[in-house]
């Protein structure tokens, strides 16, 4: 193969993993993403630099990336900026200036603008970098926090409980757009604009936007944090049934027109708008009638977008609907 072909070839994506913590070492963070009690061998090594295997495989997609552990700023090199789509670095929580070792890395990310941006830690600490202080890092310089052994856990009596730790942190890298994407048979309708995304955000890199809002929904994932939509929430009182009704079968019709519209980025930013309008509504119902209200809300979906109802004859909380 000639230079020039190699040259013209999309890379395999990969994700960047540093840690500025001198105690934890990014091999640890991508055993925890693997599940695998040992590194594997590495693809490539070049002094400090290593690159790791990971097929990402869910149920709508399959896609070989790159886990690329790059100690410090000084080891980047063009290869690894050409191919960087997802940024995770390790901090030292438990002290005062465990978020200014990152400044290094601030100049390469604004510049490259990978679309999954996560800062992690173990756990945030009263005595060093207080949770306050890191969301207030996130949110100036666009990442999500993440914590692998967090204090608090998710209430479990929550419809719609928050992941935490390493968990977040696969769910956030399978949302995304990658590169090397292969669609599953059967899931090509719900998701048909994906592959030119693909091809739209390797030729055009997104601009200074929400991180969540380009990624793919699945199961669990959160969509776009700390967003204010009082104009939804302030008229969606619940004024009877039927009110209720024929605005969820508008927003379920709206949501499937977007799903299977034109492949382009503003067709994808409006249905993570919708999708987002959609959960701030059924924020506002009473507990008890959230499950049955997200059930009915699923099913019409489904069958808006073709779906089949034997698929989700299952789907029930044992309620008449």
């Amino acid at each position: 193969m000639s230079s020039t072909e190699e040259e013209s070839e999309i890379p395999i994506p990969c994700v960047l993993i540093t840690s500025c913590d001198g105690g934890f070492k990014e091999e640890e963070l991508i055993k925890q993403i693997l599940s695998s009690k040992a590194i594997p061998e590495p693809i490539k090594r070049e002094e400090t630099v290593a690159w790791y295997p990971w097929t990402i495989n869910n149920k709508y997609y399959t896609a070989d990336v790159r886990l690329c552990v790059v100690p410090s700023t000084f080891q980047m090199s063009s290869e690894i900026a050409q191919s960087m789509q997802a940024f995770i670095a390790y901090f030292d929580s438990t002290v005062k200036d465990g978020l200014e070792k990152l400044h290094p890395w601030i100049p390469v990310v604004e510049d490259l603008a990978p679309e999954v941006l996560i800062l992690v830690c173990d756990r945030v600490c009263e005595n060093g970098v207080t949770r306050h202080e890191a969301q207030q890092w996130c949110l100036s310089h666009g990442f999500e926090l993440v914590e692998l052994n967090p204090q608090e856990l998710p209430d479990e009596d929550d419809d719609f409980p928050e992941s935490t730790g390493v968990k977040r942190i696969v769910q956030a890298l399978n949302a995304n757009v990658w590169t090397s994407v292969e669609m599953k048979d059967g899931h090509n309708q719900g998701f048909g604009l994906m592959s030119s995304l693909v091809a739209a955000r390797h030729n055009n890199p997104r601009s200074c936007q929400d991180p969540q809002s380009s990624s793919l929904p699945i199961e669990g994932s959160r969509v776009s944090e700390e967003t204010n939509h009082t104009e939804t929430s302030a008229n969606t009182e619940t004024q009877g049934d039927t009110v209720v009704d024929e605005m969820t079968d508008l927003d379920i019709r709206e949501l499937a027109n977007l799903t299977a519209g034109d492949a382009d980025v503003d067709n994808f930013e409006r249905l993570f708008t919708k999708l987002k309008e959609m959960k701030d509504k059924a924020s506002s119902l009473p507990h008890e009638e959230r499950k049955v209200h997200a059930e009915k809300v699923a099913k019409a979906f489904w069958t808006a977008i073709g779906g089949d109802d034997d698929e989700i004859d299952g789907l029930s909380s044992g309620e008449e609907s």
